[in-house]
């Protein structure tokens, strides 16, 4: 299976792969964003290590079932030949309502298909109100590629 872009990156194709995994992870379907990873990926997300993509589509579902309405923006940090870089900010609620911003650093590996192989993830989370929120869902076209504030 190849899913392009495929490295080795350049600016242009290291922003469509950001882009593509934004887009992916907005749809908050877990069988969908785990076709973009290698069958054997190797994840660490926060405190949690995650082989294949069975156990992908297991932590996703989790994470959705208690981060809703969960809405992602990513941004291009940097990229050499099969790896990138990105910033990242989400928003969701908990089952209680009370509202959380993510912020955190992704690190990715690719294999010659384009897929990735490795996703390592540091998040902070914060707690906000409704009134607070900025991200209010998937980003509208006409701002794909965009820098977002840190703050």
């Amino acid at each position: 299976m190849t899913r392009p872009p495929v490295p080795p990156f350049t600016a242009e194709t290291a922003q469509a792969k950001v882009q593509a995994a934004e887009d992916a992870w907005n749809t908050r379907d877990p069988e969908r964003v785990a076709l973009a990873y290698t069958p054997e990926s190797v994840w660490r997300n926060r405190d949690q290590f995650v082989t294949g993509r069975e156990e992908i589509v297991a932590f996703l579902t989790r994470k959705w079932e208690k981060e809703l309405d969960y809405a992602l923006r990513k941004e291009l940090w940097a990229f050499t030949g099969d790896r990138i870089a990105v910033r990242f900010q989400y928003e969701s609620h908990d089952a209680d309502g009370q509202w959380w911003r993510s912020y955190g650093n992704e690190l990715w590996e690719f294999d010659e298909n384009g897929l990735m192989a490795r996703r390592e993830a540091s998040i902070n989370d914060l707690r906000i109100t409704a009134a607070e929120r900025r991200i209010l869902g998937p980003r509208p076209q006409n701002e794909h590629g965009l820098p977002f504030p840190l703050a």
